[in-house]
């Protein structure tokens, strides 16, 4: 398919299935923060000082879930396939999008976080391991930079759309609820028609014959055996951090923004909009970046490769504190460094993941990937949500930028005593 080779047994309907499936994947897990906000703004009337700890104490209990059953999922992929659990995670996505506007407490929203935990362990481990089933080595950096590519250009429309519909809605008439009701059921159908497309078109099966595959017991360890190779540990230490940088930029930058909005005088619409404007200028920067970053992570050793996006991260994390609101000239430039920051991590965590992760064991590997992800999340959404609230809009970008930090010093580390070459070994196990 172009400057992409794909694995001898993946058909090319299969990839373009994959490529539609991860352009919606990210924008619908991404949407949520943004529409949360608007049910606690105009649904739920929650004080805007209390929504940062609240929406990191839904996303703590979103990743409470996800933790427990990432591993579990791979397990169930290495057995039935990416197919079926891909399918189900956007059939759960529309559920938990059809339930959200019909919270009346900040407890349903809880329970319909749950609901959606188990989307995104469906949604995320599948995305993660069929990224690495289908393009052959030669060209993992640049199906994982297409991939990228195609998670930002379907958060930008997917956010911008959704973002902007209630406001458009409001100006013709419709009633404030009501067009939070509207769009949260618009992209409940949406999640659904891509689950139709994922049940048809994805390839069936997995990438290795009935009696190849290893005993449960054997799956369900390999996930934390494999951290005795170093450059699988370090891209699971990759994960934590690429994770903690979406979650971050999906929830506290909108919020940041409709939240300073508010603060100004703003109404409620034009602040939701603009809050939204702030993410969708990350996810451009992240969207043009991804294709000149991928070639990049081909050309050279992945943990190298590692290694300079983690700075790119770092740079664009502790940029924030430029800022004295994020409607500052500056801010543009430095919401652009997020993207780049953001893009970059993700694509080098799961191009060398995807180098060393082993055929027969792939989803519970990339189980274990996206639970220390997870754990990010869980850790850094909790602390930032309460230093968003008591001390700075900024905190929990710091907080991001200082980790990212300690992580090239990480990666120059394993790069000096790994002998790994930029090619994997042969058939690893």
């Amino acid at each position: 398919m172009g400057p992409i080779e794909l694995d001898p047994s993946i058909q090319p309907y299969h990839a373009w299935t994959f490529f539609y499936a991860a352009f919606f994947s990210i924008g619908m897990i991404t949407f949520l923060s943004i529409g949360q906000t608007y049910i606690l703004n105009i649904h739920l009337n929650i004080p805007v000082s209390e929504q940062g700890a609240i929406s990191g104490d839904l996303v703590f209990w979103t990743e409470i879930v996800t933790l427990l059953f990432f591993i579990p999922a791979g397990i169930l992929m290495d057995r039935i396939g990416r197919k079926p659990v891909f399918t189900a995670g956007f059939l759960l996505m529309a559920l938990t999008y059809a339930l959200y506007p019909f919270a009346s407490s900040v407890n349903d929203l809880l329970l319909f976080r749950i609901i959606y935990a188990f989307a995104i362990v469906a949604i995320a481990g599948a995305l993660s391991t069929i990224l690495v089933d289908y393009p052959a080595e030669r060209s993992r950096g640049k199906m994982v930079a297409l991939i990228g590519l195609l998670n930002g250009l379907g958060i930008v429309i997917t956010n911008q759309f959704f973002g902007s519909l209630p406001e458009i809605l409001t100006s013709r008439g419709i009633g404030k609820i009501e067009a939070g009701f509207i769009t949260h059921l618009s992209i409940a159908a949406l999640a659904t028609i891509t689950a139709v497309v994922c049940s048809i078109g994805l390839k069936k099966g997995t990438p290795v014959k009935r009696n190849e595959r290893p005993p449960l017991k054997e799956l369900f360890q390999s996930g934390f055996t494999a951290t005795k190779n170093p450059r699988i540990l370090l891209s699971y230490s990759a994960a934590f951090i690429a994770r903690g940088d979406q979650s971050i930029n999906g929830t506290f930058l909108s919020l940041w923004g409709i939240t300073a909005g508010l603060a100004m005088g703003m109404e409620s619409g034009e602040a939701f909009r603009k809050g939204t404007t702030i993410f969708i200028i990350t996810q451009i920067a992240a969207l043009l970046w991804a294709p000149l970053i991928g070639p990049v992570i081909d050309r050279i050793n992945r943990v190298s490769a590692l290694a300079l996006c983690m700075f790119l991260a770092m740079i664009g994390n502790l940029s924030v504190l430029l800022l004295d609101n994020p409607f500052d000239p500056i801010g543009y430039l430095v919401f652009i460094l997020l993207g780049i920051g953001q893009i970059s991590v993700f694509l080098g965590a799961q191009s060398l993941i995807g180098q060393e992760a082993p055929k027969a064991k792939r989803g519970s590997v990339l189980g274990a990937f996206n639970i220390s992800g997870a754990i990010g999340i869980l850790i850094i959404a909790a602390t930032g949500g309460r230093l968003f609230d008591s001390m700075s809009p900024k905190a929990p970008f710091v907080i991001v930028g200082t980790i990212n930090a300690l992580l090239v010093f990480y990666s120059l580390y394993v790069r000096k005593i790994s002998s790994a070459q930029r090619e994997p070994l042969s058939n690893p196990e």
